[in-house]
């Protein structure tokens, strides 16, 4: 038996057959409060999103403890915490302080050249260190770079395309719906072997797209001001000894999804491995070492702070937790309560991957791309060996649709904000909501268009 979960339900024990479509409104009710509360009421959100997050779990959990048992809610909420939640928020946890103690510093002027060697650069580093990792470590750098230059807003529209979202595909290090297919037992190799084609294809064309535009501006800048000319620029890493363990954290992640037939033990129900055990308190310790061994001054030149940790932290326990009535639901395929939708993404009773690749990828956009992807992976049957052998397409859209169009909106992926409120830091009139949907259905629908017509 392998260390993963091979097609677990995510609500272990629930009754999946008495579970009827009002209990998935709770989850409907964290998604939408993610996607609208920070829209409509900023400031309530700002400081109590935490609170109206614990509402819908206590929605959710309370009537489950009513109706089924209390060790029905303690058994969903422990397999949550322990197989879900803590593996999930560790290699985040670990990327995101590693990164938060290295500065890249460089004399350079924003020139064409150089904006598409920073933004090729952090497509790679997405996927090795994760998009809110490689977001955090270059968005300063770059927008450095860029200080003299008066059209800047096309330079961090594109670094949230490609870094903070399309390099995220590269490896299941590098965003989060890919790391939870990866605790779900899809193997590592399988996802570099698949993605790399649509990542790189992705990859060339928006850079491309990109040097039009930042060449058109920098011309039209060079006429009507006085830039500094290109130069030769010099780069220094400062905080390397966390190079070394974010090289670290990779190599963990990779043996541990190779490493088989490891004790399980029981509790309350719940399978809890030995591989899983030490791969996590291996990834606190590295955190805790990047802590101990860097500066604290080069964390104050990034402006380093655990908010965004907190926040995210807050959001995906009520995420998690919510999520368990649909994914116990799907799991039933055609015989449960979603009967409507397996039969609109499967035809005669193969899976339609041009739909799933849509769909999870639209949803990616405008919800959260991490339940997302968990959702259609359990729509398409929850077993990640038959889906990497007999539905290696299917598998491939819902990664691609649920990693790619989270650049659809600002609300997409959680670096996308993080990217545009930094901007706005420095003096950046980002694209409200909408106006930056504008830039993102004129460059990227267009982009996968093309990868449907080529991958499926």
């Amino acid at each position: 038996m392998g260390f993963f979960i091979p097609a677990t339900v995510l609500a272990a024990g629930l009754p999946a057959n008495e579970l009827s479509l009002w209990w998935c409104l709770p989850f409907i009710g964290v998604l939408l409060s993610i996607a609208v509360s920070p829209l409509l009421i900023p400031h309530l959100w700002h400081h109590h999103s935490g609170k109206i997050i614990a509402i819908w779990c206590c929605i959710f959990l309370l009537p489950l403890c009513w109706q089924f048992s209390i060790m029905t809610c303690v058994s969903l909420v422990l397999h949550t915490l322990l197989q879900e939640y803590l593996p999930f928020m560790l290699l985040l946890l670990a990327l995101y302080t590693l990164s938060g103690g290295i500065v890249i510093r460089n004399n350079g002027i924003g020139s064409v050249k150089l904006n598409v060697l920073l933004l090729a650069s952090g497509t790679v580093l997405a996927g090795l260190m994760g998009t809110t990792g490689a977001s955090m470590l270059l968005i300063r750098p770059i927008l450095r770079a860029n200080a003299q230059r008066r059209y800047r807003v096309h330079i961090v529209v594109f670094f949230i395309f490609l870094v903070a979202n399309i390099g995220g595909g590269l490896t299941p290090l590098g965003d989060p719906p890919l790391f939870l297919g990866f605790l779900k037992g899809v193997g590592f190799q399988w996802t570099i072997s698949n993605m790399i084609l649509p990542v790189l294809l992705n990859t060339v064309l928006l850079l491309g797209v990109f040097t039009l535009i930042d060449q058109f501006l920098w011309l039209r800048e060079t006429k009507t001001s006085t830039l500094p000319q290109p130069y030769n620029a010099s780069w220094r890493i400062e905080g390397k000894i966390n190079l070394l363990f974010l090289l670290a954290v990779i190599v963990i992640i990779l043996l541990s999804g190779l490493c088989k037939n490891f004790p399980i033990w029981q509790f309350f129900g719940i399978e809890i491995s030995l591989i899983a055990c030490i791969r996590d308190g291996l990834l606190l310790l590295i955190t805790l070492c990047g802590l101990k061994y860097t500066p604290s001054a080069l964390r104050q030149q990034n402006e380093f702070n655990w908010a965004p940790m907190q926040e995210v932290g807050k959001l995906f326990i009520g995420i998690f937790i919510t999520i368990a009535p649909v994914m116990a639901i799907l799991q039933l395929g055609s015989d449960g309560q979603f009967k409507p939708l397996v039969n609109l993404i499967h035809h005669n009773g193969a899976p339609v991957n041009t739909l799933y690749f849509w769909m999870s990828g639209v949803l990616s956009g405008f919800l959260d791309n991490a339940p997302t992807y968990l959702v259609f992976f359990n729509l398409a049957g929850g077993e990640a060996q038959l889906l990497m052998l007999q539905f290696s397409k299917t598998l491939l859209a819902i990664s691609m649709g649920s990693v790619f169009m989270g650049a659809l909106s600002y609300i997409g992926n959680a670096p996308n904000l993080m990217i545009k409120s930094i901007a706005e830091q420095q003096h950046i009139a980002m694209p409200s909501f909408f106006g930056y949907m504008g830039w993102s259905l004129t460059i990227l629908i267009p982009l996968f268009i093309v990868d449907t017509l080529l991958f499926f």
